[in-house]
């Protein structure tokens, strides 16, 4: 069983800054990866940023050049930096961790979720 907390949403006006943490407490397989979600108001929810098994990173267009996507194997903590904010950044932020089922990578674990919302 893997556990993810999430924390450093909050408020911030466009342009700004914000850094999303997440400690894992258990067991990652290391041929996976991990990454962060995000899910708006009305609207599916969509992952922004993946660090694969092998430490390659892979972002949505929505937000690459401004987030970065980063791991502290000895903290166990995934971050995820995001810069030049903007309104249609706001969502809740989920962090995930991979899972090996049947072969392949999958998000198996979520966290609960932490607010992002970015005003004009």
């Amino acid at each position: 069983q893997v556990y993810l907390a999430e924390s450093g949403g909050g408020s911030v006006q466009a342009g700004g800054s914000l850094k999303l943490s997440c400690k894992i407490s258990g067991y990652v397989n290391p041929r996976c990866g991990m990454g962060w979600s995000r899910q708006a108001p009305g609207k599916e929810r969509e992952t922004v940023a993946r660090i694969r098994g092998d430490g390659t990173t892979i972002y949505a267009d929505s937000v690459k050049g401004r987030f970065t996507v980063s791991q502290d194997n000895t903290a166990n903590t995934l971050y995820l930096q995001m810069n030049v904010l903007k309104t249609d950044d706001t969502a809740v932020y989920y962090c995930a961790v991979e899972q090996l089922s049947s072969g392949l990578c999958l998000f198996g674990y979520w966290g609960q979720g932490t607010q992002v919302t970015v005003s004009s």
